[in-house]
């Protein structure tokens, strides 16, 4: 595997494909998009008997640049990289920093591509990924793009751990429409890992992190708060947003208040709870009760 870094040195989670998915792939493309041509061209054949030479002529390259160049960059462009091949082998074209690829990274790779796969009967391509140490071809060096693998074992991905609950909702005011989504990738790929870092290091690599996320929001680092717990909240704030977008509003409020439209949960009595076994014993009931405990959370950043 030919490990992905971006320019904060984290290391993206993308496989990249290797050649005999590359040409199977590219052969069940072939197939649909000449099949489709010969369809195209039998009942353009039919309808232009009439025509004169010129303009058959000219219906035909204007349908060959139709159909067996505009029609996979199209579909590039509208799936993100995903034509009928790559879905069915289970790729998909991104660019060189993992992020989806546009119309001009489509339509350089088809340009490419009919050099690469039509003219030369695919030996180019095939030299070209023989040759690059991530399996790329012409035009994926040109257009900056890279064919990736997205069947992955499920048990290589790590959840993002939840921030301190004394956090959740507290940054729910904060601007996230400036923070870019290379910035975001290195703070998932930070809050995955940290635990694998040396403690220096995770530190220094969190207060950067912290650092650039407070400048693209405008809103300073909180005192007192440390920068993996503030970067846990921040990437739960995002996806509780993503949520509520995607799911509608009430569907988050149900979680907090309980049934859409019905009454909040009643409130239940205190319940004196024996100590337990390496904690400190209980509360005397004649203490004080407007002194507020320190929040507990699961959440433990390096120290």
């Amino acid at each position: 595997m030919n490990e992905l870094v971006t320019g904060d040195a984290v290391v993206l989670g993308l496989r990249p494909a290797k050649l005999p998915s590359r040409a199977l792939a590219v052969v069940i493309d072939l197939v649909v998009v000449w099949a489709a041509y010969i369809v195209v061209s039998i009942v353009l054949t039919i309808a232009t008997d009439s025509l004169d030479t010129a303009a058959v002529a000219a219906l035909a390259v204007a349908s060959f640049l139709l159909i067996p160049v505009g029609v996979p960059i199209a579909v590039e462009t509208l799936s993100h990289g995903r034509s009928l091949g790559k879905l069915a082998c289970g790729l998909r074209v991104v660019r060189d920093d993992g992020g989806p690829i546009r119309f001009r990274h489509a339509l350089v790779r088809g340009a490419m591509g009919v050099v690469e796969l039509l003219m030369s009967f695919g030996v180019i391509a095939c030299v070209a990924s023989l040759v690059s140490a991530r399996g790329r071809r012409v035009g994926d060096l040109f257009a900056g793009t890279l064919v990736v693998r997205e069947r992955v074992p499920t048990d290589r991905g790590r959840p993002v751990p939840p921030p301190p609950p004394w956090l959740v909702g507290r940054f729910s005011e904060l601007d996230l429409s400036s923070v870019p989504d290379d910035l975001w990738l290195a703070i998932r790929q930070y809050l995955t890992r940290m635990g694998q870092l040396d403690a220096g290091v995770g530190w220094s690599m969190s207060q950067r992190l912290a650092d650039d996320l407070a400048a693209r929001t405008g809103v300073p680092l909180p005192p007192g708060v440390p920068p993996a717990a503030y970067l846990a909240a921040v990437v739960n704030e995002r996806q509780a947003r993503d949520s509520r977008r995607a799911f509608g509003s009430a569907t988050a409020a149900a979680a907090a208040v309980g049934p859409v439209g019905g009454p909040a949960p009643a409130m239940r009595p205190p319940q004196v709870r024996p100590p337990m076994v390496g904690q400190p014993d209980a509360v005397p009931q004649d203490a004080p009760q407007d002194v507020a405990a320190p929040p507990a959370s699961g959440f433990a950043p390096p120290a």
